[in-house]
């Protein structure tokens, strides 16, 4: 069972809701030097030259004054209902910032992406976490850049994972 903390519920129940819910997405690769941290919201001004706002969150051990989660448009898709494609979510990054989409594109293995949902209010409670999904893919033009996120693609599992050695499995020898 998810627990939401009593402001989440208030939110999402009323007519009009005062809070604001904040999608905080990090992206790790071990070619970046650091993790790409995006929100959803312009919660505060982070700098005036250039002109940055973003969400200050201590999330995944992120240094809120030094490391915080830049504002970026960002929508969601619709997923399918696809038979033979694995379950994936995508959200569309619109290509304000030309280092953000060369810098997504660089990497040629999958990049980890993790999600959290926040309130504006309180980036430090998390109300919802999906962590370890996988970066499928990154392409895009210069308007838009659609991120497709799914689970560890179950065909990359071993199988068998174990071998039926005597070792490994005394009880079947005997």
């Amino acid at each position: 069972m998810r627990t939401l903390s009593l402001n989440a519920r208030r939110a999402r129940e009323g007519l009009a809701p005062e809070e604001v819910e904040v999608l905080l997405i990090e992206v790790t690769h071990p070619d970046l030097e650091a993790p790409i941290r995006l929100s959803t919201d312009p919660t505060e001004r982070i700098s005036t030259d250039p002109l940055v706002y973003g969400t200050r969150s201590g999330w995944r051990g992120a240094n809120p004054v030094t490391e915080p989660f830049l504002f970026a448009l960002i929508s969601a898709e619709v997923p399918g209902d696809m038979e033979e494609a694995p379950a994936s979510a995508t959200l569309v990054l619109e290509n304000v910032d030309h280092a953000i989409a060369e810098l997504l594109r660089s990497v040629t293995s999958r990049a980890s992406v993790h999600l959290a949902v926040v309130l504006a209010a309180s980036p430090e409670v998390v109300e919802a976490e999906f962590l370890d999904m996988q970066l499928i893919a990154a392409e895009g033009d210069a308007e838009r850049i659609p991120l497709t996120i799914s689970r560890q693609p179950i065909e990359e599992e071993g199988f068998p994972m174990h071998r039926m050695t005597r070792d490994r499995f005394p009880g079947m020898f005997r």
